[in-house]
């Protein structure tokens, strides 16, 4: 961790042992390839592969699974999946950003790495974990192997810098769960949406932003009416389930309207900044809710 950008490391290693193993298991077996990527992808990781194994995942098994579920996709990717370095300057110019709206800020490492669709970004005591696999979108994509919810939220890799700054607005937080509720996860995530807005122009959300600006009143309704329990389902880490008619992860838009409501009534916005990471869990989210005026 390091208080200045430039000595963030970018790394990408990765990215390229699992194209050996890919490549190595080319007209295996199951049973084969899940043994080529055990040998050459997982027990050659980084650490950040390690701890992104552990929190999504889970085994060599079910990453093959994946991969053999949707061949095309992953055809299609490699390409993309090698460009990360280009967006170099991209990622740390809006590290800087940050830096600038939040003076403490800390800079963790990154680590990118091809994982089973299932998280674009997570956080791990070793650095920022980003699955680069949503983020590699192309123009040749089999949408006929993907649901909706994946055609909504497969981006191109000129994307990545967006959700690393996401991800780096996580480590920020002083949210400890606590309390979980859906209102303290709502505004955990929808934080990250809104602050890494400010630092770079974009958030990783817009096609819930386009669903949420047309059915605010009836959104805020029902989640005002659920925003205390304990159950998430209906509005968070719901990917696959959404619909067309409505999409998954809408908390993260109800989370940043409350964060950005806020954040408009202070005067002083890199104090409202402050006061945005250091919601610490569902009753400290209670009273920032209450004091944004969102809803009202």
């Amino acid at each position: 961790m390091s208080n200045d950008p430039d000595d963030v490391r970018l790394v990408t290693s990765d990215i390229d042992r699992f194209w050996l193993a890919y490549d190595l298991s080319e007209g295996k077996t199951t049973e084969e390839m899940i043994n080529i990527f055990e040998s050459e992808y997982f027990a050659k990781g980084s650490i950040g592969l390690k701890d992104f194994i552990e929190s999504r995942i889970e085994s060599a098994d079910e990453l093959v699974k994946v991969i053999e579920a949707r061949p095309r996709y992953y055809a299609s990717i490699r390409e993309s999946s090698n460009r990360v370095l280009d967006l170099t300057d991209q990622i740390r110019g809006y590290m800087h950003n940050w830096k600038q709206l939040y003076s403490k800020a800390d800079f963790p490492d990154v680590y990118f790495m091809i994982g089973k669709m299932t998280s674009g970004g997570t956080t791990s005591s070793n650095g920022l974990l980003i699955g680069t696999e949503i983020w590699c979108r192309t123009d040749d994509l089999p949408s006929d192997e993907l649901n909706e919810w994946y055609l909504e939220v497969l981006k191109p890799v000129e994307e990545i810098p967006f959700i690393v700054i996401h991800e780096l607005i996580h480590t920020q937080q002083a949210y400890d769960f606590g309390e979980n509720t859906l209102l303290g996860h709502s505004i955990l995530e929808g934080a990250a949406d809104f602050l890494g807005e400010l630092a770079t122009g974009k958030h990783i959300n817009p096609h819930l932003h386009v669903y949420g600006e047309a059915h605010e009143t009836e959104l805020w309704e029902s989640f005002s009416n659920e925003m205390l329990q304990t159950d998430m389902s209906k509005w968070l880490y719901n990917g696959g389930s959404g619909t067309g008619a409505r999409p998954a992860d809408l908390g993260y838009y109800v989370g940043y309207k409350i964060c950005e409501a806020y954040y408009e009534k202070r005067a002083d916005k890199k104090a409202a900044i402050e006061d945005i990471l250091a919601i610490k869990d569902g009753p400290d989210a209670l009273r920032f809710f209450k004091e944004s005026g969102y809803g009202r």
